[in-house]
């Protein structure tokens, strides 16, 4: 991982194929690595939720993007398999042949971090592992990573990788921001124990952190619902207050200081979030410029820190 530079934010792909369509994608994406963006992350799954979807959609579309600009080179890309219908699980043959399809997808010939999308208790890890590992060796992929696996499951996974000397998670992905602060008990200290760099997901809330949202207001969003309902916890108010608070004091977007509060996080290597429209990438990118100080990060921390945190 010390080689592959992630940027100040990872741009979430979810949304291609789903609220942005082929054009607002392009669009998105242009401005996202003009921008001083590095780093794009999809998943096979994309969109299949979407009525009319299969999946596929957001890696096809960014396979046409790298074809259209000619600009693969210019970007850490982040893909996942295992938890998409067609191609479900870590089973070593649905490893090598879901990959094999994301290149497809994607127009690449290689990908730069791939992660396990879901855990599968079903398949021993032994052979998820091999299977990874061999897709290394065959220059497939450049790095390792897990998505939504336990604190015990990473140090399983580890330890089979040390055991039979293959190439071991390096990046994880998981549910992590200012207002879901559940993986800091347990999944945070074994990621700095494994020397896995975190690349949380969601980090903006579903856009409620994005400084939007309050009381009485309505947004037009495909996540309002979700979104809007961290109004109803008073824990969730006050932080998204005291980012507001920080933000006035340092001239940048909400969205900007709820993502660098992340960035200032010891495991994280860069948060993931998505941008659906051009206008939504500069608040993204603006995470690399805030500068929290101690007082800020207590500040923001002290209306959602753990209980035991």
């Amino acid at each position: 991982m010390a080689d592959l530079d992630l940027g100040p934010v990872v741009l979430g792909g979810n949304v291609f194929g789903w609220t942005a369509d082929r054009d607002e994608s392009f669009a998105v994406l242009d401005a996202f690595v003009d921008g001083g963006g590095r780093a794009i992350d999809t998943a096979d799954v994309y969109s299949a939720w979407l009525p009319g979807n299969a999946g596929g959609e957001s890696e096809s579309i960014l396979g046409e993007w790298f074809a259209s600009r000619g600009r693969r080179d210019d970007v850490v890309l982040m893909t996942k398999i295992g938890a998409w219908e067609a191609r479900r699980g870590l089973a070593a043959a649905t490893v090598t042949a879901a990959v094999d399809d994301s290149l497809r997808r994607l127009r690449t010939d290689r990908v730069d971090v791939l992660l396990a999308h879901r855990d599968d208790p079903t398949v021993p890890q032994e052979e998820t592992m091999s299977a990874l590992d061999a897709l290394v060796r065959d220059g497939k992929v450049r790095a390792l990573g897990a998505s939504n696996f336990s604190a015990e499951r990473l140090r399983s996974a580890a330890a089979v990788a040390d055991a039979a000397g293959l190439t071991p998670f390096t990046v994880a992905q998981d549910l992590w921001s200012l207002v879901e602060r559940g993986i800091e008990t347990a999944l945070v200290p074994t990621l700095d124990e494994l020397g896995i760099a975190e690349t949380p997901y969601s980090s903006l809330a579903s856009g409620f952190l994005s400084g939007k949202y309050a009381p009485g207001r309505s947004v037009d969003s495909a996540r309002s619902k979700k979104a809007g309902a961290y109004l109803e916890d008073p824990r969730a108010v006050a932080a998204l207050d005291a980012a507001r608070d920080v933000a006035e004091q340092q001239g940048v977007p909400v969205s900007a200081v709820a993502l660098a509060w992340l960035r200032a996080q010891r495991t994280v290597a860069a948060p993931t979030a998505s941008a659906r429209t051009v206008d939504q990438v500069p608040d993204l990118l603006a995470a690399g410029r805030v500068r929290l100080t101690p007082q800020h990060l207590e500040l923001l921390s002290a209306a959602t820190e753990p209980v035991g945190g």
